[in-house]
């Protein structure tokens, strides 16, 4: 589970005409959260000591725990494991299509296979086939899939592959753009949590064979202050 400590943005927070870095509500790299590098003016520079997150870690959402409904959106039941952008008009198709509704608070998981493409490796990973990146994954660059997570008032977008979005993403059509777009939009812009790496498929096939999409989710994270993510201990619970 990624904290909202985990990916921040250029932004010009000071009204001067010079972006910095900056995390959800306004909180400062190099003062806030506090890595072994910082970034200025184009360069990276060491900064010494890791201190970590003093705002914004995942021990604050492990204080308060995780728990809510959640809800399954099964995308490798309709495009299998071949490797895809999702956008828009395809995310609302397979929800219409599987009479999947998502409502403020939801917890929405996306399946996509890849949990299983990695347990099928049997604890011997191949580094080329994970990198190409086998299965389905929403497309960050669709303003309408950005613009449907705020609106949906989702508190958290969980998914079994690495990045919930499509990673690499579609390239740029800016100058400057973040290479993680839905990361930026959730975790920098909204205050919406990310899981990634989440074993969903067994679940996602039991819902799929009982004719429902939604589940009770339990998952709080490892109180780990200063940390930018944590193992979720997930459990379902149908």
């Amino acid at each position: 589970m990624d904290s909202l400590a985990h990916v921040g943005q250029l932004f010009d927070a000071d009204g001067d005409g010079q972006p910095e870095i900056v995390f959800y509500n306004g909180y400062r790299a190099g003062e806030h959260i506090i890595g072994p590098m910082d970034y200025r003016d184009g360069k990276a520079v060491e900064m010494g000591e890791h201190v970590g997150a003093t705002a914004l870690s995942i021990d604050n959402m492990a204080a308060h725990g995780m728990q809510g409904r959640g809800v399954m959106i099964d995308l490798e039941a309709h495009f299998s494991r071949a490797g895809k952008f999702v956008g828009y008009d395809e995310l609302m198709r397979i929800m219409e299509e599987d009479k999947v509704e998502v409502e403020e608070g939801d917890l929405v998981c996306f399946r996509t296979g890849y949990d299983r493409v990695i347990l099928d490796m049997n604890k011997h990973p191949d580094p080329k086939v994970l990198e190409e990146y086998p299965c389905a994954a929403l497309d960050g660059r669709d303003e309408r899939i950005l613009n449907w997570i705020t609106k949906s008032g989702a508190v958290a977008l969980i998914s079994d592959n690495r990045a919930v979005e499509a990673s690499p993403s579609r390239p740029c059509e800016e100058d400057h753009c973040a290479s993680l777009p839905l990361h930026a939009h959730c975790l920098f812009k909204l205050g919406v949590y990310l899981g990634e790496i989440w074993y969903l498929s067994e679940l996602a096939d039991w819902l799929r064979a009982q004719g429902r999409s939604r589940f009770l989710l339990t998952a709080p994270p490892l109180r780990l202050p200063g940390a930018v993510g944590s193992p979720a201990n997930a459990i379902a619970t149908v």
